[in-house]
């Protein structure tokens, strides 16, 4: 499961931060990161598909959303009777009476 959330978070921050990098044109002298080079990769990826180059960005957003819901399920699937302990363990603490100060323990100040 560790691996598989290490492949997934990987390739994710990998392309966020190209992304935002490239996006903003903080190439810091490398190309890749300048903004032509993020205009150039969406024109080419916009010719492959046969769409327009401003529509790929939300595209790619959905899919890396749904990709994210996807594992975070698959993970939640496999951890289940921890998370069930965990809820039912706050669930309990919340619905018990809250223990109120004894007399002995208030202070005896004026």
């Amino acid at each position: 499961m560790k691996w598989l959330l290490i492949c997934w978070a990987g390739p994710v921050s990998f392309l966020g931060a190209w992304y935002y990098l490239s996006y903003y044109d903080m190439s810091f002298g490398i190309f890749m990161l300048t903004r032509q080079a993020h205009d150039l990769v969406f024109d080419i990826y916009g010719k492959i598909l046969g769409i327009p180059p401003e529509t790929i960005p939300p595209l790619v957003a959905r899919a890396i959303a749904f990709d994210s819901l996807l594992v975070f399920a698959i993970y939640g699937f496999r951890r289940r009777t921890a998370i069930m302990q965990w809820w039912r363990g706050r669930q309990a603490s919340r619905s018990g009476k809250v223990a109120l100060a004894s007399a002995d323990s208030l202070s005896k100040a004026p």
